[in-house]
């Protein structure tokens, strides 16, 4: 069992597979002309598996796949399938662009969640936010596992001015869909252009919502990053991750380990421990793993203020989202 000082359990790695996306999101990837890390400095696929067992063997009970987007990685299958011998749930985050080369694969692995990443329901809007990719494509393979039965969780970072006014689209979706609907408040990052006055905060998009739903709330279970609400008589539901307007650090049992074996034991700490040259200098990794989470901060990696009127983004010491893992 992983503990820090403030006693919270960590039985959750993320792990990033690659920085590369076939999307350029500029929330989460800025700079058009950013240099992915060579594949000899990322995680070789037994590195992946040897690393993620060591945090296994410290009590870990899930594991969850991010990137970049973790399937435009030619060996990404392979990795699944040998993370799926450990005992773990595991699931993965996704721009959903090549579910179906990968349907197969997660059926076998025993993967039945995933969370698809997808900004707004206008194939226009999808263009400018992405810079690329293929809106009818992510659409229909969210058909596609949600036919097959996956529990589906769609991702929406909402940002003011951009798709604020699409959430009632989205709640009208879950009508006769079961998908769950995640509203994610907008996040600093490096370089994301990031400020305060772009926060649609949870109560404001909860507001929004009550002007055509009613809506109850979901027992929150322990350590979502999420609180959930339902719509009677929707086959889906939807949630809102408040990270900048009512954080959920109290009981956070998450760790990332990036695509180039960097440890975080916060998503926004700037502190972070090199498992990759570890393991490959034959250095063991439970001690330098345990240092980290009883290093790590109370909330928000210790650089983030929990009122996000004061956050000046500039002074945040971080990488950025593609880089960490999403």
């Amino acid at each position: 069992m992983i503990l820090d000082n403030y006693d919270r359990v960590h039985d959750y790695l993320r792990i990033s597979l690659t920085d590369n996306c076939n999307f350029r999101c500029f929330y989460c990837m800025p700079d058009e002309d950013y240099t992915f890390t060579p594949h000899s400095k990322l995680m070789q696929v037994d590195e992946v598996f040897e690393i993620a067992k060591q945090f296994v063997s410290l009590g870990v009970k899930k594991i969850r796949l991010t990137g970049g987007e973790p399937l435009v990685r030619k060996d990404a299958a392979t990795i699944i399938r040998l993370l799926s011998t450990l005992p773990v749930e595991l699931t993965m985050t996704t721009n959903g662009t090549r579910v179906h080369d990968f349907l197969r694969v997660f059926v076998e692995s025993g993967i039945r969640s995933l969370n698809v990443s997808l900004d707004t329901l206008d194939e226009e809007k999808f263009q400018l936010i992405t810079r690329t990719g293929n809106f009818h494509q992510v659409m229909n393979n969210i058909k596609l596992l949600v036919r097959n039965e996956f529990n589906v969780k769609v991702n929406v970072v909402v940002m003011k001015g951009i798709n604020d006014h699409e959430l009632l689209d989205f709640i009208e979706w879950t009508r006769n869909e079961p998908v769950q609907i995640r509203f994610i408040e907008f996040m600093p990052f490096s370089g994301n252009r990031w400020s305060s006055n772009q926060v649609i905060t949870m109560d404001q998009m909860l507001a929004s919502i009550s002007e055509k739903y009613e809506f109850i709330p979901v027992q929150r279970d322990q350590h979502d990053t999420s609180k959930k609400f339902m719509v009677q008589g929707h086959s889906g539901s939807f949630a809102v991750i408040s990270t900048m307007s009512a954080n959920f650090c109290g009981d956070c049992n998450r760790i990332r380990l990036t695509a180039d074996g960097k440890m975080k034991n916060c998503l926004f700490s700037k502190e972070e421990v090199d498992l990759l040259s570890a393991y490959r200098n034959g250095v063991s990794l439970l001690p330098l793993i345990e240092q980290s989470i009883k290093a790590k901060a109370k909330q928000l990696g210790g650089q983030v203020s929990a009122d996000f009127n004061q956050i000046n983004s500039s002074q945040i010491e971080n990488r950025t989202m593609i880089s960490i893992g999403g």
